[in-house]
């Protein structure tokens, strides 16, 4: 994040989602005011590419974890692959990792268990849209996942694992999408260091592309900004971009068919 402040000149630098040390793919990097936007961003649905290596539990539930248990890998085939991928699609509940960051009475998780503790931690209910079998080989599954907010790739990796009736762990993660965000359009930091970065800047308007757009007059705009309502008759959408007479955009709006009501200046 350093990097991409210096080379943009902006003090206020954020991203929408954080990856795992071991993880590549997609992590939305918003500037400025944009920032104000990562949370509509996380709530988008995020597309993984997984890889389980089966037979070996590591305390993390992924490869940069100490080595817990194995346990022999029964004979697989597509079939019986999917007949457990199935019970894993849709509203799940799941027991997050131990080495997380969820706090559990004021201590995070991590920190807990590498001081050699363990923590307690409830399942939450998470919901898995998509979930495809790629390749399989005697030791290893590579998948594709569609999932909300708040998915622990690494543990479902550890509890389709058991469902095969083995253990396992992530080897590697890949994640391919964030909400509209998908990784044939991302850039590493040095592609970013080379390029001219206003010709590689996207408008924040991305980051709900399907929300309508609505320009305000020069009045509406400076009543808006102040925090007020203005009228917008017939106009109905949770979320509504609002441009100046200019075609600048200056906020996020909702709209109840009568009022156009500001959110978040931008």
């Amino acid at each position: 994040m350093a990097r991409v402040r210096r080379l943009a000149g902006q003090k206020r630098v954020g991203h929408a989602g954080t990856l795992d040390p071991m993880a590549q793919g997609v992590l939305p990097i918003l500037l400025g005011r944009a920032t104000r936007l990562a949370d509509y961003i996380q709530l988008g649905r995020k597309t993984y590419v997984a890889t389980i290596r089966l037979g070996v539990a590591t305390d993390s539930d992924d490869a940069e974890g100490t080595v817990i248990g194995e346990a022999s890998i029964p004979e697989l085939s597509a079939p019986s692959i999917e007949v457990v991928l199935a019970n894993f699609r849709g509203a799940i509940l799941q027991t997050p990792p131990q080495y997380s960051a969820l706090k559990v009475a004021g201590r995070r998780a991590y920190a807990v268990a590498r001081a050699g503790g363990e923590l307690d931690l409830a399942p939450r209910p998470v919901t898995i849209d998509d979930l495809r079998l790629l390749e399989w080989s005697e030791s290893d599954l590579r998948l594709e996942v569609t999932c909300s907010k708040g998915t622990y790739i690494r543990a479902l990796a550890r509890d389709i694992a058991k469902a095969l009736g083995t253990v396992g762990h992530l080897t590697a993660l890949v994640r391919t999408r964030v909400g509209p965000f998908e990784l044939g359009e991302a850039l590493t930091p040095d592609e970013l260091a080379r390029r001219d970065l206003p010709n590689v800047l996207q408008s924040a308007s991305r980051a709900i592309p399907d929300a309508p757009a609505f320009s305000a007059g020069a009045d509406d705009v400076v009543h808006l900004l102040n925090g007020r309502a203005v009228t917008a008759l017939g106009l109905r959408a949770e979320h509504v971009w609002v441009y100046d007479p200019s075609g600048l955009l200056v906020c996020l709006a909702s709209a109840d068919g009568t009022l156009l009501r500001p959110r978040l200046a931008l």
